[in-house]
């Protein structure tokens, strides 16, 4: 399905994920990707508030300064000829989901970061690997094969992560509690692991294995799609020097020569800025393909769907519309800024349609965009997207052709 009304009936209507979603949970439990529609409503519910904007506001000064450190990690790289950047991006952002909703400098090791990163990436390419090959899916063959062994070794290491990480922040927390502090639990919009904890300690509404599936789903989905959405753009602003002028000239206009961390009132200010980043997920969505399993008849346009079908929803095909317009295939930040020339549903763009919509909206929005202030300020970026050769399947990543060059500002 690619038509926008059918998509939307799709994902307004149906909760239910593919049943091949399952694959994941030995890695992810019942996280809120996998989770199945009762779950997925409840604790959605018990987490929203996590991610409020107030709390989302808070983090602003860690976007800062990991967005200072993501600079400094890329100066090794100036002067030197082309380069990938992808695991620059990735690393950037696992480190920062680690800072910010969890509240620990896991990953701070650099080292330690990109063999994380390397094994999310390894274990999502088995994922797709297995869905993709249709013998592989009952669990009888797949138990026995190469792959599932190359699975429980990366399922390893990520749960050693994410353990580490969640039994850090239980001491924390615990010696917090003892120390009776009166304001500690007052807070009405608390970081993500700090609800968690409260969550299971407090209410015992959540299980301690309930928690670690929760912080192994925001650890992939906070990193690996923000990861591949600045990777992109970098890439798309160095491909268009006319855009990386005009992302200048706005930055000069908000921040002058001043070095200064970003506020939010800045942030409000770039508008350009705000439209590539929404054009690059446009153009180059991180995750491409959806779906779901019908559990009731679902009428469609100019079909219906049958009870018991599943149904694959091509998040690019949509992204990609004619809606968009005739020039849908270029990359054209000025139709972000005229709403009257855009779909109905673009707004819902990189985040999902429906009520199974992403959580972190607004918190990925916000660190994308303070990292390319970062990035803009102090670089010139030169690429071109034209020779990039893309692997699409679920995900959609960079196979080739992504390399960029970078220069610093004077």
């Amino acid at each position: 399905v690619a038509d926008p009304d059918d998509f939307a009936t799709v994902m307004n209507s149906c909760l239910l994920k593919l049943k091949i979603v399952d694959f994941a949970k030995p890695w992810l439990g019942n996280g809120l990707v996998t989770a199945s529609p009762s779950i997925w409503k409840a604790h959605r519910r018990l987490i929203n508030p996590s991610f409020n904007q107030h709390v989302v506001d808070s983090f602003l000064g860690i976007f800062n300064s990991q967005s200072r450190r993501f600079v400094r990690s890329l100066e090794v790289e100036v002067g030197k000829g082309p380069f990938d950047h992808y695991v620059y991006c990735h690393r950037i952002a696992l480190e920062t989901i680690c800072q910010t909703a969890l509240g620990d400098d896991f990953m701070k090791n650099s080292a330690k970061s990109s063999e994380y990163v390397c094994t999310i990436d390894k274990m999502l390419n088995i994922l797709i690997s297995r869905f993709q090959k249709f013998w592989l899916h009952p669990d009888i063959i797949y138990n026995f094969s190469s792959v599932k062994r190359q699975e429980k070794d990366c399922i390893k290491i990520l749960h050693k992560g994410s353990t580490a990480i969640l039994q850090k922040k239980k001491e924390s927390y615990m010696k917090e509690m003892s120390s009776k502090d009166e304001n500690f639990n007052r807070t009405k919009f608390k970081p993500f692991i700090q609800l968690l904890l409260e969550l299971s300690h407090n209410t015992k509404v959540l299980t301690e294995d309930e928690i670690k599936e929760h912080v192994d789903t925001i650890i992939v989905s906070g990193s690996d799609t923000s990861g591949g959405t600045i990777t992109y753009c970098m890439l798309l602003i160095g491909s268009y020097p006319r855009v990386q002028n005009k992302i200048i000239e706005e930055l000069q206009t908000v921040f002058g020569n001043d070095d200064r961390d970003v506020t939010k009132e800045d942030l409000s200010k770039l508008v350009y800025l705000d439209a590539v980043i929404k054009e690059s997920i446009r153009l180059y969505p991180t995750v491409a393909l959806t779906g779901r399993d019908i559990e009731e008849d679902l009428k469609l346009r100019n079909y219906t769907l049958s009870k018991g079908a599943s149904v694959y929803l091509s998040i690019y095909a949509l992204y990609h519309h004619p809606q968009w317009g005739p020039d849908v295939e270029e990359f054209k930040p000025e139709r972000w800024l005229d709403p009257s020339l855009l779909p109905s549903w673009a707004n819902s763009i990189g985040f999902g349609v429906g009520r199974r919509f992403c959580i972190g909206k607004t918190y990925a929005l916000m660190s994308i965009k303070t990292t390319i202030v970062h990035v803009c300020r102090n670089f010139l970026i030169y690429g071109n997207h034209k020779n990039m050769k893309l692997k699409l399947d679920v995900l959609l990543k960079p196979a080739s052709g992504h390399y960029i060059t970078i220069k610093k500002r004077t």
